[in-house]
């Protein structure tokens, strides 16, 4: 059975869009096998060795990409502005978004080529934890702490319990949830009659946001992929 392309192996690995990759590969930047490879259409052998401009390169099975969403953007292929226009330099045809983001808030966006991690990771049963700051409109009450924890009613259904532990100024909370409904966060204030002004989600399951700069997108790590496969019971 032939390998996969070359090209297209290179920017699923997210070295660029493939006309980018295939450039590289023209000018004799990639070995394959130890050997020079000039045509973008070889196909790789699976588990043949890569080296890219004279280092290793790691073969995944999936490309897994963070970004630092901001605001303004919609987490949508036919809307616009759109987050995929922030990922310049990945395949975005095979990058689909676990979970989304309302255009009015920002932080951590993950994108995934692997289906499977994609569902375990929103499907509620497998109950993985979301973090998020936000900025409200009055302070935190213990009433309202208590209230997630208990869960509140959504459509008709009870939300799973929440975590909300406010800050040192009580207009700010983080807030930690295992499940991801329509725009919950927001309207788990507003059934307790508040008003969410930001919002911010800092960490999917094992995987934090960090100091990654507000607009760009990074390749998850190896350390990072494997703890995100782990949380959901699945091998990379």
């Amino acid at each position: 059975m032939k390998g996969e392309r070359l090209d297209r192996l290179l920017a699923r690995l997210g070295l660029g869009s493939r006309k980018e990759v295939a450039r590289l590969v023209r000018r004799g930047g990639v070995r394959v096998l130890g050997q020079v490879v000039r045509d973008p259409g070889f196909h790789v052998p699976e588990g043949a060795s890569l080296e890219v401009e004279g280092r290793p390169l790691e073969v995944r099975r999936h490309l897994h990409v963070l970004l630092h969403k901001p605001r303004g953007f919609v987490t949508s292929r036919t809307e616009g502005p759109s987050v995929y226009a922030l990922l310049q330099g990945f395949p975005t045809r095979a990058l689909s978004p676990v979970g989304r983001l309302d255009k009015d808030a920002e932080g951590l966006l993950l994108f995934t080529t692997d289906g499977l991690l994609l569902h375990r990771l929103t499907h509620p049963r497998h109950k993985v934890e979301k973090r998020y700051l936000v900025h409200l409109e009055r302070p935190v009450e213990p009433r309202d702490q208590e209230a997630f924890l208990e869960g509140l009613i959504l459509d008709g259904k009870r939300t799973l319990p929440a975590e909300l532990h406010p800050l040192e100024d009580p207009t700010w909370a983080e807030v930690v949830l295992k499940e991801g409904r329509f725009h919950q966060v927001k309207r788990m204030f507003q059934a307790r009659g508040n008003r969410v002004l930001y919002l911010k989600r800092l960490a999917l399951g094992p995987l934090e946001l960090g100091d990654l700069p507000l607009g760009e997108a990074r390749p998850l790590t190896e350390a990072e992929e494997g703890a995100l496969y782990r949380a959901v019971g699945l091998r990379p």
